[in-house]
């Protein structure tokens, strides 16, 4: 006849430092032990550590043993004895990224609250970011797993988005989160600082006449490729030096080679799809080891812009296209996919990732989005994939690149 046996949760706390799961665990080992769970969290220095298991034998015996060895190095510990064993760890339902400059204790009680009031159960929080921006992780389960729990949940906290000042980012758990593989990136106002067609027609003193069409455009009040027509032909008769003149003074958005150089690092396929130009934008492109491009490319005769457009258009619908083809071609679901951009002609692209990032989008944009980003730091991308700034600053201090800008 078996020895009926007795289930044990030991937790311990204190100050962190090698040897004490090794204390630990050598106390166990002298007594008959299977062990049911592990888990251990460091936070600023400080260990907590559970252990759950199942002895045949004297538990009073094993928790003497536990506390006598915990003692001796300064730890302390609550051993509870004939704890449930059932239940265990199970799949969570989402994983919910908080962004904020900063996230305050104020704000975290109102998601809280809400979660609770969804009757949706935090499983596990984790810091993901201290810069540029606070980040914050939490895996959660949602009551049912269904569809409307998830609509409701995207729903209740996008509410709490606008009202809080955070960027909430709600997307489905398991392996799929982790299955990301290509990227792409709209390329104004997105990859880079500010458009590129405004900076052209600088040069040919109509800059706030295009730009009133270019905003226009993101908002999605006129169609696109009728907006580009427009604008394009306002750089008829531009000399075509002033492509290079433009490439020269692009800016990066804060974060986008960190962005780029962390996701390539993990395999990623990064690229752009561009309703600009690729005369422009190509020598970006090839600086930064992109692995396809798509835009637009601007007529020259005789060193001039003719203010046409060569072929296709490059507009919302031939954005997702494009995408597609560039997944296609690397043999990428399209589940697998990212797409970040900032306006209207982004929404079909956005729609057809199998994650759609709004970065200080347009409204029309950000009510199609998962996730919608408003702190201008292209970065953040990384710890909505579930990439955190300790990983991304590790890899780059082993390649000497470390370095952190004063945010002011």
């Amino acid at each position: 006849m078996s020895t009926p046996e007795t289930t044990v949760l030991i937790t311990v706390t204190g100050r962190d430092k090698p040897g004490v799961t090794s204390v630990l665990f050598g106390a166990l080992s002298r007594h008959e032990t299977n062990l049911l769970d592990v888990e251990q969290v460091v936070i600023r220095g400080r260990l907590t550590l559970g252990v759950l298991l199942t002895t045949p034998h004297d538990a009073e015996a094993l928790q003497d043993e536990v506390e006598q060895a915990m003692a001796s190095i300064g730890f302390n510990v609550d051993v509870e004895i004939g704890a449930d064993p059932v239940g265990g760890r199970s799949l969570s339902t989402h994983a919910i990224v908080v962004l904020g400059r900063p996230v305050t204790a104020r704000t975290f009680k109102v998601i809280a609250r809400e979660l609770a009031r969804q009757g949706v159960n935090i499983d596990t929080i984790r810091g993901v970011a201290d810069y540029p921006v606070t980040g914050l992780e939490l895996q959660v389960s949602t009551p049912h797993g269904t569809h409307d729990d998830d609509l409701n949940l995207r729903q209740g906290l996008a509410e709490l988005s606008v009202s809080e000042g955070v960027d909430i980012a709600v997307e489905r758990g398991g392996l799929a989160r982790r299955a990301k593989r290509l990227i792409v990136f709209d390329v104004d106002s997105t990859l880079i600082q500010g458009e590129v067609i405004e900076m052209l027609a600088a040069h040919a003193g109509r800059e706030a006449e295009v730009r009133h069409v270019t905003e226009a455009a993101m908002r999605g009040e006129i169609d696109f490729t009728e907006s580009l027509h427009q604008r394009v032909a306002a750089l008829n008769g531009l000399d075509a030096a002033v492509i290079d003149e433009v490439a020269s003074k692009l800016e990066l958005t804060p974060g986008a080679r960190t962005t780029i150089r962390t996701l390539r690092r993990l395999g990623f396929r990064c690229g752009v799809v561009s309703g600009g130009f690729r005369q422009v934008i190509q020598s970006l492109a090839d600086e930064l080891e992109l692995d396809f491009i798509e835009a637009n490319t601007l007529e020259i005769v005789d060193g001039k812009l003719t203010g046409r457009v060569l072929g296709h258009v490059v507009d919302r619908a031939a954005k997702a296209v494009a995408l597609q083809t560039f997944a296609d071609q690397r043999g990428v679901p399209i589940e697998q996919t990212v797409a970040v951009g900032d306006g209207a002609n982004d929404i079909d692209m956005i729609q057809a990732a199998g994650l759609g990032i709004a970065f200080n989008a347009k409204p029309a944009l950000q009510e199609v989005a998962d996730a919608s980003l408003t702190h201008p730091y292209l970065d953040a991308i990384l710890f909505i994939l579930g990439i955190t700034r300790d990983e991304v600053e590790h890899a780059d201090a082993a390649e000497g690149l470390m370095r952190r800008v004063p945010i002011l």
